[in-house]
């Protein structure tokens, strides 16, 4: 039977964890990267880890908003999900996303469109993408998998050492072998060959992962620098088929989803959306269900 896998990366909310396995079951397996900073109490985890549908659910790595360390458990769960040969599409998400199309529309979609990438990309620079159109990202030096940008005395720390390499016009340099960057959301849909190509590089030019060392947020380039320098970027659809609104709302940016968001997500092509907080977006969860159910 062909399988889809759907790939997370997770730091708390056990519940919407539980409701994401719960709804990929038949046709799917679920491989899960929980960050060691979790909130998710071992008891919890041994609980999902039962589940039939779930494959994999580990605690490799710490995640520290920003570093290294989210793209190396990424990348950790693709390595793990690509030993199923009979698994032909993955999905990755994170674990506030939730599925808003049903399963049979996944089923089909997917069947029918298995040849292609649905990714978000563009190229770098891109005007109005971080300070310098994303370059900033990659050419200082960024401990982020040492200090934690959410912790303001870290935070403090870590815009210290950037504006002091900013006056000292200390920049690093691209080797001119490294392909031409694109940047975009991290969150994916690919099939097969795609990923495996993917790994495969990675596997073989361990010098580009080690660029991204020391860079901010590098899982928003290395997927797309990858694929669009291959000969797959012709099947890629630039559309990710997440739902997002980019503003600051609910005291997040992306927003954390609510109700008034319902009419946009269901009118949408969407095949998930993101973020959803346990009580935020209660009701606007209560009713995607439904709406799926139905």
């Amino acid at each position: 039977m062909k399988l889809q896998a759907i790939l997370i990366t997770a730091y708390k909310d056990y519940e919407n964890l539980t409701r994401l396995v719960d709804y990929f079951n038949e046709g799917f397996e679920v491989y899960i990267h929980i960050d060691r900073k979790t909130t998710i109490y071992d008891i919890e985890i041994a609980k999902l880890q039962e589940k039939e549908n779930v494959k994999l659910v580990e605690k490799k790595y710490k995640v520290n908003w920003g570093g290294l360390n989210h793209l190396k458990a990424v990348l950790y769960l693709c390595h793990e999900a690509l030993k199923n040969k009979n698994i032909f599409y993955f999905h990755l998400i994170s674990g506030q996303d939730f599925p808003v199309k049903g399963a049979n529309d996944f089923y089909e979609f997917f069947h029918e469109n298995f040849n292609k990438q649905y990714l978000d990309y563009f190229h770098i620079p891109r005007l109005g993408w971080s300070l310098y159109g994303g370059l900033d990202r990659v050419e200082y030096y960024y401990f982020l998998d040492h200090l934690n940008q959410k912790n303001a005395s870290h935070k403090l720390w870590i815009d210290k050492i950037v504006s002091i390499q900013r006056k000292l016009k200390l920049k690093r340099k691209f080797s001119k072998k490294h392909p031409k960057l694109y940047g975009g959301s991290l969150w994916w849909s690919m099939n097969r060959n795609c990923l495996s190509y993917i790994m495969d590089f990675t596997r073989e030019n361990k010098r580009f992962l080690n660029r991204f060392k020391y860079t901010f947020c590098p899982e928003e380039f290395y997927f797309q620098t990858i694929i669009m320098n291959s000969s797959f970027t012709e099947s890629v659809v630039n559309e990710n088929l997440r739902y997002m609104d980019w503003n600051w709302r609910n005291g997040n940016n992306p927003a954390v989803l609510d109700g008034s968001d319902y009419d946009k997500i269901v009118s949408s092509n969407a095949f998930f959306a993101r973020k959803f907080d346990p009580v935020i977006s209660g009701n606007l969860l209560e009713k995607l269900i439904k709406n799926i159910l139905a």
